[in-house]
């Protein structure tokens, strides 16, 4: 669980992030989870954005994908969402937290 000056480091980082993974109509599939996993195990932390087309808006597609990639959901604005996984290998970790 991230606490406040964590979530707040992972926003800033957050902002010069270009959105990776695009939600559209077809809504949250195998291929999605997939693709989210493989960016949370790479870079530990991706933006994603849902298209107007999509069944689900932000907040309930991001839920689905912190609870099926098991991660944590930094930040929601608008259409836009971050998710955090910390790599539990410390040697590969990308982002340094503050415990």
């Amino acid at each position: 669980m991230l606490n406040s000056k964590q979530r707040a480091k992972l926003r800033s980082i957050a902002n010069t992030m270009e959105t990776i993974l695009i939600i559209g109509k077809g809504g949250i599939d195998e291929n999605v989870i997939r693709q989210a996993d493989e960016a949370l195990e790479k870079r530990e932390m991706f933006k994603g954005k849902v298209l107007e087309t999509c069944e689900l808006n932000a907040r309930e597609a991001a839920a689905e994908l912190t609870e099926k990639t098991n991660s944590e959901s930094v930040q929601i604005i608008g259409q836009k969402f971050v998710l955090y996984r910390r790599n539990p290998n410390p040697k590969k970790r990308v982002i340094e937290l503050d415990d």
